[in-house]
């Protein structure tokens, strides 16, 4: 095999279907729940892992990928094959998995062709790009080529996250005690997004659900205009609230492309339950 081999990380949140049709290699990150660890998208897939968070004491941690994994990864693919490897990850602003496949790739015996993309993206951000690299990957397209592709969906992509408690992203370290206590009690939803280095920040704080869903509206018509937009509806535990938001973005906008896309359990640890996001692309 001489083609561009795509590698990516749970945290992309691309069920196994998808993957095994497109031939995307995935290294996860780990869950923990106390002294037990799962692996992201392996072992736990969003609808258990969501189901263990509601009946969990405390709250789980997660932790990166080590260098050991990704390198495995990259010298199998390595002995397959001539063709350059194109691994695509995790904004390394949010994790360390980005620095462990970058040290994996230095360490490929026989001088493989490994290529570390930073995203500076989350769940189906990186989804999206890693979804359209593949594609071009299997048409033929060169690693330069798909680099490019993978460059212009990084400028484009704009991701607009509506959590529905303010607990775990303060118990995260993202926001003060007293500011998750206020939120709460004043029923604020804060609309978040993540910045072009990565990071996560705060676009709005509006009070109650359906006025907050209003704002991303207004939000993606600052951002795209009149242009028609591809979406994905991201969600944790409430499909039924992401096909709500889905329809009112429908309603304003020429959606050419709509694909639902569950939010795993790194993410989801994070963010909480809940938790309605729009990944919005442009045609």
């Amino acid at each position: 095999m001489s083609g561009v081999r795509i590698v990516t990380d749970s945290t992309a949140d691309l069920p196994a279907d998808i993957r095994k049709e497109l031939g995307i290699e995935m290294v996860p990150l780990k869950v923990l729940f106390g002294s037990e660890a799962f692996a992201d998208g392996v072992d736990l897939g969003p609808d258990e892992f969501y189901a263990k968070l509601a009946a969990a004491g405390s709250l789980p941690t997660t932790s990166q990928p080590s260098p050991a994994e990704f390198l495995e990864v990259y010298e199998r693919l390595a002995k397959e094959g001539d063709g350059p490897i194109l691994s695509i990850h995790l904004a390394s602003v949010l994790s360390g998995t980005y620095q462990s496949a970058m040290l994996a790739s230095t360490m490929v015996e026989g001088g493989a062709d490994v290529t570390v993309v930073d995203s500076r993206s989350a769940s189906w951000g990186i989804g999206n790009m890693v979804i359209a690299a593949a594609e071009a990957a299997r048409e033929g397209r060169s690693k330069e080529e798909i680099l490019e592709i993978v460059r212009k969906l990084q400028e484009e992509t704009k991701i607009y996250f509506l959590v529905d408690t303010l607990e775990y992203l303060q118990k995260g370290g993202r926001i003060g005690r007293a500011a998750a206590l206020v939120g709460s009690l004043l029923n604020i939803k804060p609309i978040l997004s993540l910045n072009p280095g990565g990071e996560v920040y705060s676009l709005d704080k509006v009070r109650g659900q359906k006025k907050a869903m209003n704002r991303i509206v207004e939000l993606i018509r600052e951002d795209f205009g009149d242009r028609p937009i591809r979406l994905i509806p991201g969600y944790t535990s409430n499909k039924e609230t992401a096909a709500e938001l889905q329809s009112l973005i429908a309603q304003n906008f020429d959606v050419t492309e709509v694909r639902y896309g569950p939010i795993g359990p790194v993410i989801g640890t994070h963010v909480g339950p809940g938790t309605v996001a729009a990944f919005v692309f442009p045609r």
